[in-house]
């Protein structure tokens, strides 16, 4: 009986012993999941999206909290905000709820009678306001916006912040599942002065407990992107943990982004341009308002680079765009300044990886263009948001925005070792990221100084990159002696649901000794070869079907795969390279809606567009 009674006693110790083993990464295992994983996986996510909790989301018509929007992107069917049911094509890995740090729940207390916001003037005064209807809510918007271009505030009693920054970390708390779907803390300060777009999104790797901590910082703490960095600074000396800021909409800023010169106008420093590298290491380069990577202007010999174009002004279109703006907007330009500026001080402000994301207001996830939810709740789908005017002139500038011009665009791409907050955060803070259009194009890339064409056969090219290379957001190690020329593997696949793939190009940026920065764009792999010619390559064609709104994959690759090796290399200039990936020609968003509504665009609205996806860069430095 004695040795009966001690059975449970030793069934509970060898329990425990099995437990520990199976935690002892030194220990053998059979299972797959429980080996290192130095090829790591591929997961897509969006690293912007707003919700009800954002004042300007919330003014437009959005009554869907943080909650649903991580529904949504787990593949849930969700009752969209116009009351039309919502799915996504397919469920997102990971996903960033960023709510405004300005303002955020106010308009979501104002409607609720929240005794915080009814305690002062201003908050009784805008409660009003947005009670009178729909009209006065988008007035109270403009209030906001307005008074985040002054740096002027609006008395809110701070509890009401909080108490949402409290509920929207507590709801990525509760939708994070470790391997499965990453729900990661984030916020969004939003800079604007004069109505130039400066905004961040602020990622944190870190869960409620340490977040809570802090309350955003936002604009009206200050408008200098140097001070959200000394918070950031702070947060993490004081909780250790971990943020990131990611620019986005470089293409509204009207010069303000990429600059030479810090906040002031002064002269950039070392210190400041080793900041801004520490605490950005990767950008949002294509999202609804706009694509962000080049412009025609900078970039005439690219027959590419007129892709879902915004350059009427800036982001509130307070100030029409000016051509001297164009070179500190664009990333591929920005680039270069990056080169050019660490020549000077010795640090490269600008050595950013690349995501896209979708800065959706609808809480609702999507960039497929068959699947377009809209900027804002009235630009859902309905048959008249062709024309819908988004943003009406107010402003004595006379620029307008309507609804075709928004684009169906992005997602994230990362390279992590397994879907967690912590793998994801530290795959972008080395920049393993990339960004598309919409479409899941699968994308390696890869540099090095003595990869061959064999490596890129399919077989060995992720265990050859890693090996004897660096990956995308990576600087090739220093040059040995005898090798001419660095050489690159890249490796695409078409989105298995999308279409075929059209050619992968590299686009090369290199400083020579006169400070200029020369742009080179090279086909390296094409879906069929014999479209190159002398003078140059032909159109993969077109098979889209815009009165159908319809494509075939008859024309195009499924997979393209090349080594290539720079053969206008030059040891002596710094430089950098990256991937653009073009899909054959599809319909874009606005074809769809033509097709479903029965609806007549004017000639102006485009209808047919070739997704793309830009990879993070490799640097090379003499």
């Amino acid at each position: 009986m004695r040795c009966l009674a001690l059975l449970p006693v030793v069934a509970t110790l060898v329990a425990a012993r099995v437990a520990c083993a199976s935690t002892d990464e030194t220990t053998p295992s059979y299972s797959p999941r429980l080996r290192p994983n130095p090829s790591r996986n591929l997961y897509w996510g969006d690293t912007h999206l707003h919700t009800s909790l954002s004042f300007d989301a919330n003014a437009s018509g959005n009554r869907l909290p943080p909650e649903s929007a991580y529904r949504f992107a787990k593949g849930e069917v969700v009752l969209a905000s116009s009351g039309l049911r919502a799915l996504i094509d397919r469920p997102l890995d990971f996903l960033v709820v960023s709510d405004h740090a300005e303002y955020l729940g106010l308009l979501a207390a104002l409607r609720a009678d929240d005794p915080a916001v009814l305690g002062t003037p201003d908050g009784r005064r805008l409660r009003d306001r947005v009670a009178s209807g729909a009209e006065g809510s988008v007035a109270v918007s403009w209030e906001i916006a307005r008074s985040a271009t002054t740096g002027e505030a609006i008395a809110v009693d701070p509890r009401v912040g909080t108490t949402a920054w409290h509920r929207l970390t507590a709801a990525a708390d509760a939708a994070n599942e470790p391997g499965r779907f990453t729900a990661m803390i984030g916020f969004e300060w939003t800079s604007m002065p004069g109505g130039d777009n400066l905004h961040r999104v602020v990622l944190f790797r870190d869960g409620a407990d340490r977040a809570n901590r802090v309350t955003p910082f936002s604009v009206f703490d200050s408008e200098d992107p140097a001070d959200l960095w000394r918070f950031l600074e702070r947060y993490e000396a004081t909780t250790g943990g971990r943020a990131i800021a990611i620019p986005h909409n470089s293409n509204v800023s009207n010069g303000r982004m990429f600059t030479r010169s810090d906040f002031a106008g002064r002269p950039m420093t070392e210190s400041h341009a080793r900041a801004r590298a520490r605490w950005e290491p990767i950008v949002e380069v294509t999202q609804t308002k706009g694509d962000s990577e080049t412009h025609p202007l900078l970039s005439p010999d690219d027959p590419f680079a007129d892709f879902e174009r915004w350059d009427k002004g800036n982001l509130l279109l307070m100030a029409a765009k000016k051509p001297e703006m164009l070179p500190f907007e664009y990333v591929r330009s920005a680039l270069g300044i990056g080169l050019a500026l660490e020549r000077r001080i010795g640090v490269n402000p600008y050595e950013l990886g690349m995501i896209g994301s979708t800065d959706s207001h609808t809480s609702l996830s999507t960039a497929e263009e068959d699947n377009y939810w809209g900027k804002v709740t009235p630009h859902e789908p309905h048959a008249g948001r062709l024309a819908y005017e988004v943003a009406p002139p107010q402003n004595g500038t006379g620029l307008r925005l309507v609804g075709w011009e928004f684009a169906a665009s992005g997602y994230a791409a990362v390279w992590a070792s397994e879907n967690t907050r912590e793998a994801i955060f530290d795959a972008m803070t080395r920049r393993e990221t990339y960004a598309t259009t919409g479409p899941r194009i699968a994308l390696r890339f890869f540099g090095g100084w003595s990869f061959a064409d064999r490596d890129a056969d399919g077989v060995r090219t992720v265990e050859r990159g890693y090996a004897a290379g660096v990956p995308m957001g990576g600087r090739l190690p220093s040059r040995p002696r005898g090798v001419s020329a660095p050489g690159f593997l890249v490796w695409a696949t078409k989105d298995a649901s999308g279409a075929n793939l059209d050619r992968v190009q590299i686009v090369k940026g290199a400083l020579d000794a006169k400070g200029r920065v020369r742009e080179r764009i090279y086909d390296v792999a094409l879906s069929d070869p014999a479209r190159r010619k002398p003078a140059g390559v032909e159109p993969v064609g077109d098979t889209v079907d815009v009165a159908r709104a319809r494509y075939a994959n008859s024309i195009g690759a499924t997979e393209l795969r090349t080594f290539w090796q720079d053969p206008d290399f030059d040891p002596a200039e710094p430089a950098f390279y990256y991937v653009r990936v073009l899909e054959i020609p599809t319909p874009r968003w606005t074809a769809y809606d033509a097709e479903r509504f029965g609806v007549d665009a004017s000639p102006e609205v485009p209808m047919v567009l070739q997704e793309r996806a830009y990879s993070s860069p490799i640097w090379y430095r003499p």
